[in-house]
């Protein structure tokens, strides 16, 4: 035990002499390691020992994504560069990798996918991650003329070379799927990741939100009728996203604060939202009729609404109660994709989607409004009637307040704008 404190002490001051992590990160890193070290004694592999490691830490439920990661970057600076030891490598998994180094497809999205799902991503991101490298692995294989194609970092920067400037995707596509192959690569096929920074990142221009006029929203809005109107009206209320709102559920809406509460958002976070007091009544009976269809589903014996990450596992009838069931629930029964069990999911966002659409031709707006729109309208609309910048950014949920900041660039376009000179000169003139 003293040999592995010493050694330890010794680790700490070298990643602090070294500058590898931030000096805050510094005791952490020492923690992971030592939990790594005091584990019992095993003979597999040092890769698949840390791979089981990190995987232990993400079953538990106790640690964010964030902290595995800290975990996994401690152990390889310890390993790799302190220790120096050459039998670090995460092996290639034999089902998705011959013995030529040649990609099974239907192999590698199968682990893909059990990998995302132990790192507790959305399933949108397990679907768009999925799709990315399914295209990827289709253009090696069309290119080399072979079912089974190499992945290796040239074919990377050429795939996305190809996405640039043959398909002239934009630049957030290319990122997008830049980080679906990323995470295959360091995930399922074992290449090292550190080469794949070299890969080009497009850089992202400054573009400004579409916003609507207080008047264009008012038509927008009175251009939709029933479930559509009332999804709408919650959007545009509390700043949600599409997402966010069909995945309301009957617990996370406070009439007596006045509050929408975001449950698992974007980057999983949890936040409060306002809830404005038109349109409530139209919510109660909205509800009802989803309490009476909750009804109908426990007489049927349905299975419960999905429940994130082990809830339903430690609360076996949570899903069946009405405190989690859909605000907006599915007129129709579907099967959980991940689960394969019968249940009623939340409505689909293209409902109130192609609603948005419908709504703005008839209302006669020119601009290309979505129900992101009505978002971007919430927080501009907002400044303009002093709110401080700080709390729009609560609202909205994002982390960084430059993000929000965009929204006081819309708010001079919207401002009424100051006299010409010439028809200052005019009025000069004229007296």
């Amino acid at each position: 035990m003293r040999e592995l404190e010493a050694s330890l002490q010794q680790f700490g001051e070298f990643i602090l002499k070294a500058q590898l992590v931030k000096e805050k990160a510094a005791p952490y890193c020492v923690r992971w390691v030592r939990q790594f070290l005091t584990r019992p004694a095993s003979d597999e592999p040092l890769a698949d020992q840390v791979r089981g490691f990190c995987e232990q830490l993400e079953r538990d439920g106790r640690w964010q994504d964030w902290q595995v990661r800290q975990a996994e970057h401690a152990l390889r600076i310890y390993f790799v560069n302190f220790l120096q030891r050459t039998d670090w490598t995460r092996a290639p998994v034999n089902t998705a990798v011959d013995e030529d180094g040649r990609t099974n497809t239907l192999a590698a999205l199968e682990q893909l996918r059990a990998r995302i799902r132990t790192r507790h991503y959305s399933y949108r991101t397990e679907c768009s991650y999925a799709d990315w490298v399914r295209r990827f692995l289709d253009y090696l294989a069309q290119r080399e003329a072979t079912p089974r194609p190499r992945v290796n970092l040239e074919s990377v920067r050429d795939y996305l070379t190809h996405l640039a400037v043959r398909q002239r995707v934009s630049a957030s596509t290319q990122n997008q799927a830049m980080c679906a192959i990323l995470f295959l690569c360091r995930e399922v096929l074992g290449i090292e990741a550190e080469g794949l920074t070299l890969a080009p990142r497009a850089k992202r221009g400054t573009h400004l939100p579409v916003v609507l006029s207080i008047p264009e929203t008012a038509a927008l809005l009175s251009a939709l009728r029933g479930t559509a109107w009332l999804m709408a009206a919650l959007i545009y209320g509390g700043g949600l996203r599409v997402s966010e709102c069909c995945e309301l559920r009957v617990k996370d809406i406070d009439f007596d604060q006045g509050l929408l509460f975001v449950r698992g958002g974007k980057g999983n976070k949890d936040r409060s939202t306002l809830l404005a007091e038109a349109g409530r009544d139209e919510l109660r009976a909205h509800l009802h009729s989803a309490e009476a269809l909750h009804q109908s589903d426990r007489r049927a014996g349905l299975a419960g609404v999905w429940l994130p990450d082990a809830l339903e596992r430690k609360y076996p009838n949570a899903g069946r109660e009405l405190g989690w069931f859909w605000v907006f629930p599915s007129q129709t029964l579907s099967t959980d994709p991940r689960a394969g069990v019968v249940r009623r999911h939340h409505l689909s966002d293209s409902v109130i989607q192609k609603a948005v659409k419908a709504a703005a031709r008839a209302a006669k707006i020119h601009k290309p409004v979505s129900v992101h729109t009505l978002r971007h309208s919430f927080a501009t609309h907002l400044l303009l009637n002093g709110v401080d910048i700080r709390q729009i950014q609560e609202y909205l949920g994002h982390a960084n307040v430059e993000t929000t900041m965009i929204y006081t660039h819309v708010v001079k376009e919207l401002r009424s704008p100051p006299r010409s000179p010439l028809d200052i000169l005019r009025g000069h003139k004229s007296s």
